[in-house]
This record gives structure tokens, C-alpha cells and sequence, in this order.
């Protein structure tokens, strides 16, 4: 079949001077669809294999182009506003026809050149692809298979009072609490994260790092690091005070003490009372 707003390989049946028309071999009753000559990166040969994604073109034509979109059917992605207009906004999703946005799908009204997270469905109706600003209505928690300490893939969401909603692996919806962060992130960032918690009511808490004691082995590398890139000398110890550890290295007092613990054991580090140095 083919499928709007996916990547399919299909076979080059013949060229036009329009461009080459696909077909997908494996199911014979399907349509060809027209791979433009300016969306074609290379020159075809009649019988190649090539991926390509479908979408429709300005007239509402099936179209296939080896360009790369920004975002995929039923995927997420942080998005750029292009204009804005009476019937929604328009976004740069990496091909000549920008994705729309409904105002029905927006959360609050957007603006021109800021960038919104949006995920990207088919509409039924008009048989469009379209993108929503209103993640809620696509992630479900009801029946979850990531299991707790599993890494994940994370969107940033909007901050709460209680943290950073997150996007988990684009299915969930969960949470950071702000006791969670040891760095900076920003509304619209894709990073890695773990899950801490999964709730009786299957709301999910996530953090930014490792569970247990797997985490100081990041956080040791981090330290050594950063000697490296100041001569080997740190003027920081186990008395120094916890908001300086949490400023300079983005981690707490505890950890700063696991890690450089497992540094001293390998013999990585000494240890003093003005602070910590590389071994010669």
C-alpha cells in the first residue's frame, strides 16, 4: 500500500519528462505515484529500488520526494512556524509544502518563527496530513510496556509545578519532578531519560539519570573530565558546599561523593583537603 506520511521503498517503473513514476512490487493492485524530477536527489534507472516519502503536493496530488522530512506520520517533532494565517499556522517540516496546523489544533494561538512541539497524523476526513499541538490526545497510558530503570526517549514538555511534562518514546506521558534536574532543558528538547516509577494509576515518573548506583559511572567521567580540561586540579571535596558542587559539575553533593570514591578506589584521582588531583 501506499502509505501518506511514510517512507516506503518502491521500484522506478518508467521515467516521464515530469519525473518517474513508483510502484510498489510487492502489491501489484496499487496506484504509481510520481517521483518529481527536482524532488529526485539523483538520476533513476528503470527497475532501481528507492526510498522515498509520500505526502501531497499543492494540488492535493500524491507525491513522493527523496527529501527529508522533519517529522513523520504519527511521530513528534519541534517544529518552526512559517506563517501564520485566518485558517492556522504553517510549518517548516523540511519539504516544499509546509505542514499545516488547524486552530482547532493549537493550544494557544502560534506565532511566526517560534517553534512549537506538534505531532503529525492523518486526518480522515480530508485525508490530510495534518499536525496537533494537543500531544495529550495521541499518548495513551492505559497499557505500558517500558518497565522501570529501562532507558527511554524523552520530549520536554511544558514545565508544571511539579516539574517537566515529558513525552516517553512518543506512546507516554510522564513527568520529571524538579528534584529530578541536574541540568538545563528547554520546552521542545529531545534527550534520554530513565524510568524511576511507574504508578497504580500508570502515571510514570522519569529521570534525567541512571537509577542506583549505575549512575556514578557517568558522573565519574564527568568529574575526570573536567580535571583534565583544568590541569588535574579540582578545589573541590567532600566538605565543599553542596550549591557550589550542584553549579559547577550539574550534579549534588552525594553523587559528586560516589563518583569521586569510585575515581580514588581505581586510583584515578587523590584525594586532599584543598580538593581533588589527577594522579601523575
Amino acid at each position: 500500500m501506499l502509505n501518506l506520511g511514510t517512507f516506503q521503498t518502491l521500484n522506478v517503473a518508467r521515467q516521464t519528462d515530469h519525473g518517474y513514476y513508483l510502484q510498489n512490487t510487492s502489491h501489484k493492485g496499487d496506484d504509481e505515484v510520481l517521483l518529481p524530477t527536482s524532488l529526485a536527489d539523483r538520476e533513476l534507472q528503470k527497475g532501481e529500488n528507492v526510498r522515498v516519502f509520500l505526502y501531497k503536493d499543492g494540488e492535493e496530488r500524491l507525491t513522493a520526494t527523496m527529501q527529508q522530512p522533519k517529522i513523520t506520520r504519527d511521530s513528534i517533532a519541534f517544529l518552526r512556524v512559517k506563517e501564520v494565517n485566518k485558517i492556522g499556522a504553517f510549518l517548516d517540516w523540511g519539504l516544499d509544502k509546509d505542514l499545516f496546523v488547524p486552530h482547532s489544533e493549537q493550544l494557544d494561538s502560534m506565532n511566526e518563527n517560534q517553534s512549537y512541539l506538534v505531532w503529525m497524523y492523518l486526518d480522515e476526513k480530508t485525508d490530510r496530513l495534518v499536525a496537533s499541538e494537543k500531544l495529550d490526545h495521541f499518548l495513551d497510558n492505559s497499557e505500558i510496556t517500558v518497565e522501570e530503570h529501562e532507558e527511554v526517549n524523552l520530549w520536554i514538555r511544558k514545565k508544571t509545578d511539579l516539574g517537566y511534562k515529558v513525552v516517553i518514546n512518543e506512546k507516554y506521558d510522564g513527568l520529571i519532578y524538579h528534584n529530578e534536574f541536574y541540568r538545563d532543558v528547554h520546552y521542545g528538547d529531545k534527550t534520554t531519560g530513565y524510568i524511576k516509577q511507574i504508578r497504580s494509576d500508570n502515571k510514570i515518573d522519569v529521570t534525567l539519570r541512571p537509577i542506583g548506583y549505575d549512575k556514578v559511572e557517568p558522573n565519574a567521567q564527568h568529574i575526570l573530565d573536567r580535571l583534565q580540561q583544568v590541569g588535574g586540579y579540582l578545589d573541590l571535596h567532600d566538605k565543599s558546599d553542596p550549591d557550589e558542587i550542584q553549579n559547577r559539575l550539574e550534579m549534588s553533593k552525594k553523587t559528586f561523593k560516589k563518583a569521586i570514591g569510585r575515581l580514588y578506589k581505581k586510583e584515578i584521582i587523590r584525594i586532599e583537603d584543598d580538593g581533588i588531583y589527577l594522579q601523575d
